[in-house]
């Protein structure tokens, strides 16, 4: 090769070089979770149906849309912890869930109308979590709790806990603890910063919230988790036992001897990986992404904590029962396929019936304190009434839709809604799990 040629030829590897080095320094491939689902919520998943109905527990990757309709509210949680929450009529866009070579999270997200709640855990300090709103952008550095309402002419931040910056087309702007700031976005955004918080309607519903994760976040007996997200409702729906020969494994409350995991949830489609098992269970999270399923003799059905360096789309079973069927994807096509009951969405009943079998299913968060004596009763008579805490009550915000047409939430095709599965649970009855046989079962 003459030296004119091998010349060209290393200039041409240091072009590829630099043009690949970009690609590798940042991977899109973060997973968060859909953690909580109240009401009318639909995502768009990017498969070319528009909205179509959400489902507790999703999987939320970039580029998704979660949005909640009248009398709706989400909730997403982080890695880290962190969460946003959707009060009704409220669009958010999921602009950016990155990774980066360093291991630092990148987190962009855009509201494009409502109100959300953001509550940023601030725990790694190289991590980068940014909202979007109008012209406007406030990136958390540190642990920050506020609330962003945007309308059609006005937006309004307000700063629970915490201090922020906002930047944007009138200058940056700081924001600290019980402040707030009003941007008026048909005057070029031009700002103005008062020493109070307005109370809206959902900031009750938002404390709440925050007070459960808060709560429980830290109460198991297992602590060994790289990530938060779903560690609260393990710690509330369910507990942990040393099992000889197995070690630290967790299995629901109310779960029962003849109760599986795999009996209630959906297979939803991910373009580019499949299709992915979306439980039904609220504290259905975890044991279905990382860790294993074990079926103990004696015990039933125990998740065994760990493999947090993977992910599965397909739950995961080391030790299953004599003719134990796996769960298994389907083959073709892109529709979401319901198993038993596909997901319960309710208030808060002034009583509830909770039935051994049931692994929670039904059971409001924070409903119920003291969920382990009540699982005490249901495994000694079967069944347990019991009277909730009191819900807080909100009131219903305007009913505006989503704007101007262009914004609208569609249904999706009809050829591709959710099938329904069985029919829902009563609010004031926890049955005993799909009244359709499962994907998997045993014998």
């Amino acid at each position: 090769m003459s030296n004119r040629s091998l010349g060209r030829w290393l200039a041409l590897v240091v072009m590829c070089a630099l043009v690949t080095i970009p690609a590798l320094a940042e991977s899109h491939v973060r997973i968060v979770r859909l953690s909580d689902v109240q009401g009318p919520v639909e995502v768009d998943r990017g498969t070319g149906q528009g909205y179509e109905k959400a489902f507790l527990n999703m999987p939320m990757v970039e580029g998704m849309k979660l949005a909640a309709k009248a009398d709706a509210r989400a909730e997403v949680e982080f890695e880290d912890g962190s969460t946003v929450r959707i009060a009704p009529n409220t669009r958010v866009d999921f602009t950016a869930l990155a990774l980066q070579e360093s291991g630092a999270r990148v987190s962009t997200l855009t509201l494009t109308q409502g109100m959300a709640y953001v509550q940023y855990s601030g725990k790694a300090k190289s991590d980068a979590f940014t909202v979007l709103f109008k012209d406007e952008k406030v990136r958390a550095d540190q642990a920050v709790h506020f609330r962003v309402d945007l309308e059609d002419a006005v937006a309004v931040l307000a700063v629970f806990n915490g201090d922020l910056k906002v930047e944007g087309p009138s200058g940056p702007v700081e924001v600290s603890k019980n402040k707030s700031v009003t941007f008026d976005l048909a005057a070029g955004n031009k700002f103005t910063l008062a020493k109070n918080i307005d109370e809206q309607p959902f900031d009750a519903w938002d404390k709440q919230q925050s007070k459960y994760q808060m709560a429980y976040a830290s109460r198991g007996s297992y602590r060994d988790y790289p990530y938060q997200y779903g560690v609260s409702d393990l710690n509330y729906y369910g507990t942990y036992s040393n099992v000889p020969g197995y070690g630290m494994m967790w299995q629901p409350y109310f779960a029962g001897a003849n109760w599986s995991p795999f009996a209630d949830g959906a297979w939803m489609f991910y373009p580019g990986a499949g299709y992915t098992w979306v439980s039904s269970y609220p504290w259905g999270w975890m044991p279905y992404r990382y860790g294993s399923w074990n079926f103990i003799p004696g015990n039933g059905w125990m998740w065994a904590p760990g493999g947090f360096g993977g992910w599965y789309n397909v739950p995961r079973v080391t030790n299953a029962p004599q003719r134990f069927n796996p769960p298994v994807a389907p083959s073709v096509g892109t529709a979401t396929v319901t198993v038993g009951h596909p997901g319960i969405s309710t208030g808060v009943p002034r009583r509830l019936v909770v039935q051994n079998g049931s692994a929670g299913l039904g059971v409001p968060r924070g409903a119920i304190n003291n969920l382990n004596k009540v699982s005490n009763q249901v495994e000694k008579n079967g069944t347990a009434t019991v009277r909730p805490s009191a819900p807080v009550r909100t009131s219903t915000m305007p009913a505006g839709g989503f704007g101007n047409a262009g914004s609208h939430m569609g249904t999706g095709n009809a050829g591709t809604r959710m099938n329904t599965g069985a029919a829902p649970v009563s609010p004031g009855r926890v049955g005993t799990g799909g009244g359709r046989p499962s994907a998997p079962s045993h014998h």
